[in-house]
Order: structure tokens, then C-alpha cells, then sequence
């Protein structure tokens, strides 16, 4: 992996060739393992100051979201959070990890927690980022979106753009630089970004974190829920009903974060994971 600052030099190293499709992948540092799961509509790149802060003491894995950066997907493909869920098991079994610690922000969350409660996936520690797993989670400019598709992906890409760009800036709580917002913006310019952009807006479905709501109350793997206090996607107050659902869990609020937490206060992020991922090596509960 190289270039950790540029979104220019940000690439992912390798591919693995699953059932599910070929998706990018890397890793870095020496240690227990930890995977990263990013959400929409991200890439990897949002962990790119984390990832490195970990990697002193963790071996840290991080891919890209199938239909997301350097994996795209067919169009007809299922990109869904069910299908993300599957991605993250078929992913466990190519890198070998029998129970990694995990963190999961937005969609990667509901992916980590299907592949845990529905999948049968083992991780020793859960850390749930700014995460999707409550309904409702389809912001409102989404759900405009997901009524008004055949308009949406037929309108003029500029006009696209614009939408999309205006929406991704609410996601920052601090501006972020052009660099840093258009590494993000990029990935879906264009004709092609577009329908990419849609195909995934059109596959979001509450049903999908519906299926393991029930289950979280049940939950005896250790849980830290890491959130911006200032998420204008996901309230904090989501942050406050998942930790009264899910017991003995851990509620860390990063002040001067919105929801891409891991961009407004990363060094805040990487050692809220860092404590939390090493307690277990440590003997803490």
C-alpha cells in the first residue's frame, strides 16, 4: 500500500477473486488482525489515516466495498448491504481470520453485524462507526433518490454531480480539502459514476438491517459505538438507541465529527479503536 495522505497515490495492492465478485484489497502492520469495513459512498480512502495509527500494534486488513473504488461491479450486480455481508464472510475465509476484530462505519456496520448474527462470522471485538443498523437509515435526500430513480439516473451528469457533491459535503462537519473531497467525489463522475451511484442508491433496503434487529439485544461480543456528535446522516441519538439495545456496550461521541468521523477527527477515531482493540490483549474486559 502506498501514498496514505493522496488520493492520487491511494491504491489498493492486491485483488481477491471471491464467489461474490473481484474486489481490491490490502494489509498492513504486524499483530492481532483487525479489518476496516467502509461504507457508502466511500472507499478505503477514508481510512487512510487509521489504518497506518493501527497498524503500529495490529495487522490491518482493509478492502474496498463491492461497486465501491477499485472494485467495481457489474451492472446488474448486488451490491446490497446483503450482499456486503456476504462479502465480508467470503473475505474472512480468502484472508484466513477466524476472529479478527472488526470496525464498520455506515453500511459497513449493518455488513459486520449481518456477517456476525446471520453469517455465523467470529470477531473478538465490534467497533460500529457513525453505523447503519437501526431503521429508518435512508437519509431523506436518498429516499428522494430511491422514488424518483428513472429521473435521477436520466438527468444530465453536470446537474448530477451537483447533487451529489452537495449532498457528500453534509457528511464533513469540518470543510474538508479539495484533495480529500474529490477523491471522493470522483469515484462518481461521469455516465458510468452515475449509474453506479444509482445502482447501489436503488439496492439500499431497511429489510436488510431489519433481519438482525432483534438480535442485537442478545449480543455478547464486546461493542464499542464510535460517533460524530455532529452526524447530520445518522443522529447521535441513533449512537444512544444502539447502545441502550446492545448490552455492556461501550458509547464514544467524537466531538467536532460529523459522520465521516474518520475525516473530521481521525487521531480522535484511531485511538478510540486502538484502546478498545487492545483491551482484550490486555486482559480488559
Amino acid at each position: 500500500m502506498r501514498g496514505a495522505e493522496s488520493p492520487q497515490t491511494w491504491r489498493l495492492s492486491r485483488r481477491a477473486d471471491l464467489p461474490i465478485g473481484t474486489v481490491a484489497v490490502d494489509s498492513l502492520g504486524h499483530g492481532p488482525p483487525v479489518v476496516l469495513v467502509h461504507g457508502t459512498p466511500t472507499w478505503s480512502y477514508l481510512w487512510r489515516h487509521v489504518a497506518p495509527a493501527l497498524a503500529d500494534t495490529f495487522t490491518v486488513y482493509v478492502y474496498d466495498l463491492l461497486g465501491y473504488g477499485d472494485s467495481p461491479a457489474a451492472p446488474d450486480a448486488d451490491v446490497s448491504v446483503r450482499a456486503q455481508a456476504e462479502l465480508l464472510a467470503q473475505l474472512l475465509e480468502f484472508w484466513h481470520l477466524d476472529e479478527p476484530a472488526v470496525a464498520g462505519h455506515d453500511i459497513g456496520g449493518a455488513a459486520v453485524l449481518r456477517a456476525h448474527l446471520l453469517h455465523g462470522c467470529a470477531f473478538r471485538r465490534i467497533a460500529l462507526i457513525d453505523a447503519v443498523a437501526l431503521r429508518p437509515w435512508i437519509t431523506p435526500t436518498t429516499r428522494h433518490m430511491q422514488a424518483h430513480l428513472d429521473t435521477y439516473r436520466t438527468m444530465p451528469v453536470h446537474i448530477y454531480e451537483q447533487i451529489v457533491a452537495a449532498h457528500l459535503r453534509t457528511a464533513f462537519h469540518q470543510a474538508p480539502g479539495s484533495d480529500t473531497f474529490n477523491a471522493y467525489l470522483d469515484r462518481w463522475r461521469g455516465k458510468e459514476g452515475q449509474a453506479a451511484y444509482f445502482q447501489k442508491v436503488g439496492q439500499f433496503n431497511e429489510d436488510h438491517t431489519r433481519d438482525f434487529e432483534s438480535m442485537l439485544e442478545n449480543l455478547d461480543t464486546p461493542v464499542r459505538i464510535i460517533w460524530g456528535e455532529h452526524d447530520a446522516w445518522l443522529n447521535r441519538a441513533v449512537a444512544k438507541r444502539l447502545d441502550a439495545l446492545i448490552p455492556e456496550s461501550q458509547l464514544v461521541l467524537v466531538p467536532e465529527a460529523g459522520h465521516f468521523s474518520m475525516e473530521d477527527a481521525p487521531e480522535e477515531v484511531a485511538a478510540a479503536l486502538a484502546e478498545f482493540f487492545s483491551a482484550e490483549e490486555a486482559g480488559e474486559s
